[in-house]
């Protein structure tokens, strides 16, 4: 509700507050005329009415009933209007309160997610450091079997290279055999 509504029904309030204080003067006139009418009526024993005076009490009483049917309709109005407006405070302080705890609930989540992504990362991380750890097992058994190989590979060659391969010459070689150093 904005401040217009609000002083649009405080006016209400007020004016209804007026008249319905109007309409208590009003009744108070009333029934001092009634008194103040019966008093002379009892008091004057010869008293008879006269018709202008009738008349014109009737003509005042008729206007006075139709001020006062007026000033009924006004405050049924205004009533309706206050019951109108106090629902619609009722609704927006419904929406208000809805709205606050959305919002709470909203503010919450935010300031979990930063946990929510973290735990969901470390879900999906746990598989792929399981299978580094098993690929970086496996690399360093590989890389001991290929030490383990190349040893063995270096002995057999110090053992084979021991023993010198001299050609085999099925022919005698005829002719002078040159010597080496003596000229």
């Amino acid at each position: 509700m904005n401040l217009s509504d609000n002083l649009n029904v405080k006016d209400l309030r007020k004016e209804l507050s007026r008249l319905q204080e109007e309409l208590q003067l009003r009744d108070q006139l009333v029934q001092q005329l009634s008194q103040e009418l019966f008093r002379l009526v009892k008091g004057n024993a010869n008293f008879m009415p006269q018709p202008e005076v009738s008349e014109r009490h009737q003509s005042e009483m008729h206007v006075l009933r139709e001020q006062l049917q007026e000033v009924e309709q006004q405050v049924k109005f205004y009533q309706q209007q206050i019951a109108s407006r106090d629902t619609e405070v009722y609704q927006l302080r419904q929406s208000v309160q809805e709205l606050t705890d959305r919002s709470r609930l909203l503010e919450q989540t935010v300031q979990e997610m930063p946990q929510i992504y973290r735990r969901k990362f470390a879900e999906r991380m746990a598989p792929v450091r399981d299978k580094i750890e098993q690929l970086q097992r496996e690399n360093r058994q590989l890389h001991a079997e290929l030490q383990s190989v190349s040893y063995r590979l270096a002995v057999k060659n110090r053992r084979t290279n021991t023993k010198v391969d001299l050609p085999n010459f099925s022919r005698p070689i005829s002719g002078p055999i040159p010597a080496f150093g003596s000229f």
